[in-house]
């Protein structure tokens, strides 16, 4: 069965992003699969020593560091896992039937693209432990997470509280089309109010295809509220969303390499840099 992969680190993060998971988990009755990873610890450099310490002396350091390696290496898998249990027992109290913990040697990115094939949704914290009381902050995989990704991923900010509303930026392009049919076959945000926002652009006949979309939404049992607005097109979002208390914020990256590395890299890092709301990003 396809999970919700659910990456803690023990961060001030940790706790919204194990709500969103339970939250994620309920709406699409999936399991919740907790992933922790340990990252390689940087070397301390004794080797640039040798040449100004005689080598007994710098035998005994380089050992000395390396037991302090190993007892710093069991004392982080300890921590860990401690972490993994305390998320998978608020996810369980939380009445998520089925959970899991994972814990990995190495980097996040990796280990979910190595989880890939059990994934149905990937939730992280925008910041993680590096950054501890700076949530404007982004952690320095999210970035590459979101270019490597197959799956949607929850990008979670300091806070969470169950959504009710989600805005979509439209924009007329194929794109947009398929990232609604996303949000139509994803069930994660129905029963939630829409909100479909077009930026005015150069896009052919942009409002029909606004009210087209509207009408979609709607046969499929959403309630729908739509906007067509002017002005810079990351400001105008920011500034409907905190005028109308949007809960969170979907956007979509289709494109293909050097295009879709273009689209991340640029809208939805932009986004992510200023939006303090949940941002899923949608493939």
């Amino acid at each position: 069965m396809k999970k919700i992969i659910t990456c803690v680190d023990g961060s001030a993060m940790t706790a919204a992003v194990t709500d969103a998971a339970i939250w994620a988990s309920k709406k699409l009755d999936k399991p919740v699969c907790f992933l922790h990873t340990l990252e390689k610890e940087q070397q301390h450099g004794a080797d640039d020593y040798t040449g100004a310490i005689g080598l007994g002396a710098r035998s005994a350091l380089l050992e000395e560091m390396t037991k302090l390696d190993e007892q710093r290496g069991k004392v982080a898998l300890q921590l860990g896992k401690e972490l993994l249990t305390t998320a998978a027992n608020k996810a369980e109290s939380a009445g998520v039937k089925n959970v899991e913990m994972i814990q990995r040697h190495g980097d996040i990115v990796d280990a979910t693209k190595d989880l890939h094939d059990k994934t149905r949704l990937i939730v992280i914290g925008r910041s993680g432990e590096g950054h501890d009381g700076n949530f404007n902050a982004l952690g320095s995989h999210i970035e590459t997470l979101l270019r490597k990704a197959s799956q949607p991923v929850i990008v979670v900010p300091s806070e969470f509280k169950q959504p009710s509303s989600f805005m979509v930026a439209y924009d007329g392009r194929a794109t947009a089309d398929k990232a609604l049919q996303k949000v139509i076959d994803g069930g994660l945000l129905h029963g939630l109010h829409c909100h479909l926002v077009s930026v005015k652009n150069n896009e052919t006949d942009l409002k029909d295809k606004l009210n087209a979309a509207q009408k979609r939404m709607q046969d499929e049992g959403f309630e729908v509220t739509v906007a067509f607005i002017e002005g810079d097109i990351h400001q105008s979002l920011m500034d409907y969303k905190a005028a109308n208390n949007i809960d969170l914020v979907v956007m979509g990256a289709f494109a293909h390499s050097k295009l879709r590395q273009f689209f991340v890299g640029s809208n939805t890092i932009k986004m992510l840099e200023r939006c303090d709301v949940p941002l899923i990003v949608l493939r």
